[in-house]
């Protein structure tokens, strides 16, 4: 498992302005991209639509997806249409989760869909309990050891089912980079970036196997971290 190399931002504004640079250095280049939902990424997303707009090399996957359909207001690709997609001149090649399935055939399909793929860039978020994607604290998807997508059980609200990656799919990326702000995540940063890893805080074990991984943090979320 590869170190995790640290980048400190003095505010949430200048964490996200470092995200795009990621971000638009893999649309410029092209390749395999997954990315996160929730909150915190929104404005990295709307900064790279911004600076770069031409996203036509990019095959776009999601690192993981609520079962609701995909213009609910809880759908992670809805978040990355409104504040990414839709402010493009040239799209990537998305590839949804095919949530009308359910979670369990839904998984099945995305990970067929991702056989032979091996992403450039796993991008990533933390939540308060130290998840990312939709592996939580204790579930039997951190076991995962042969597919790369499975469905999962919410750990935290909205309540509805998952599919995500796993940790073997998220460790074969070439870069893995977390984005994480605020206060709220200042213990589970610690956790997932300072401590041993453990299937108690599962973004402590989304490594690159043997590529870069990347947290950018502002000031608050970093504060427990040396």
């Amino acid at each position: 498992m590869t170190p995790v190399d640290l980048v400190i931002a003095p505010d949430p504004e200048r964490a996200a302005a470092a995200a795009t640079g990621i971000l638009v250095e893999c649309a410029r280049h092209g390749g395999h991209v997954a990315l996160a939902g929730g909150s915190t990424p929104r404005h990295a997303y709307e900064l790279a639509a911004a600076a770069e707009p031409d996203w036509s090399r990019v095959e776009l996957w999601l690192g993981d997806e609520r079962c609701v359909p995909l213009d609910d207001e809880r759908s992670n690709l809805r978040l990355v249409r409104e504040t990414l997609l839709a402010r493009l001149d040239r799209q990537p090649t998305v590839h949804p989760v095919r949530t009308e399935l359910g979670a369990v055939d839904a998984a099945a399909a995305y990970d067929e869909a991702l056989r032979g793929v091996v992403l450039d860039l796993a991008f990533l978020g933390l939540g308060d309990d130290g998840h990312t994607a939709s592996l939580f604290p204790g579930s039997p998807a951190l076991a995962e050891t042969e597919r790369r997508v499975v469905a999962a059980e919410a750990g935290l609200a909205p309540w509805v089912e998952r599919v995500t990656m796993t940790i073997p799919m998220l460790a074969s990326a070439r870069r893995v980079v977390f984005l994480v702000t605020g206060a709220a995540k200042a213990e589970a940063a610690r956790r997932a970036f300072g401590d041993v890893p453990s299937a108690e805080t599962p973004a402590s074990l989304a490594r690159s196997a043997r590529g870069e991984t990347l947290a950018i943090l502002d000031h608050e979320a970093a504060v427990n971290l040396a």
